[in-house]
C-alpha cells in the first residue's frame, strides 16, 4: 500500500546513503528504528548545499524533502516492507541558516507533509525545526527520525 502511494507521487527511493561518520544508519531496539541524520544526498553527492535565507527558502524545502526521502529509504532498508511503520513518533529537522533566518518550520514542513503524505495518521509526528550554524558537508538541511513499526 504504501509502494504504491509512492508510485502515484512518483518517489523513486534511492540507495540509502551510507554514514558520512563513526556511527550506524539505523538502531533498532525493540520496536523503535532511531534513523540518523539524513542530508540531502544522491549517489553519494550532497544535492543541495549552503546558508538558507529567505531568498532560497524554496531549495531549502526540496532539500527537506529530499531528507525525508533519505530516512523513508532508511526505513525500507532495514524492514523490507514500508507497510510495517506503525508510527512516524518524532522528526529533528536541523536548517543551516543565517542568523536573520527564522522561517526553520517551513523549511521542514515539506519533509513533515509528506510523511502524512504517505504515511496518512501514522504520518502525524512530533516534531522539531531549528537553525544551526552549519551542518555536515556543508548540507542545507538534516533531519532525523524515531519511528515505530510491527513485525
Amino acid at each position: 500500500m504504501i509502494e504504491e502511494k509512492l508510485e502515484l507521487l512518483r518517489i523513486k527511493l534511492p540507495t540509502p546513503p551510507t554514514p558520512a561518520g563513526s556511527y550506524v544508519p539505523v538502531i533498532r531496539t525493540g520496536n523503535l528504528l532511531f534513523i540518523s541524520g539524513q542530508i540531502p544526498m544522491t549517489d553519494g553527492k550532497v544535492v543541495f548545499t549552503g546558508k538558507v535565507s529567505d531568498d532560497n527558502l524554496e531549495t531549502a524545502q526540496k532539500s527537506a524533502k529530499m531528507c525525508a526521502i533519505n530516512i523513508i529509504a532508511q526505513i525500507k532498508r532495514e524492514l523490507g516492507n514500508l507497510d510495517k511503520v506503525s508510527k512516524i513518533v518524532r522528526l529533528s529537522g536541523f536548517v543551516n541558516s543565517i542568523p536573520e533566518f527564522s522561517q526553520q518550520p517551513k523549511v521542514i514542513n515539506h519533509a513533515s507533509d509528506l510523511f502524512f503524505e504517505i504515511f496518512g495518521e501514522k504520518g502525524k509526528h512530533s516534531r522539531i525545526a531549528v537553525g544551526v550554524s552549519s551542518l555536515p558537508l556543508n548540507s542545507m538541511t538534516e533531519i532525523d527520525a524515531i519511528v515505530e513499526f510491527t513485525d
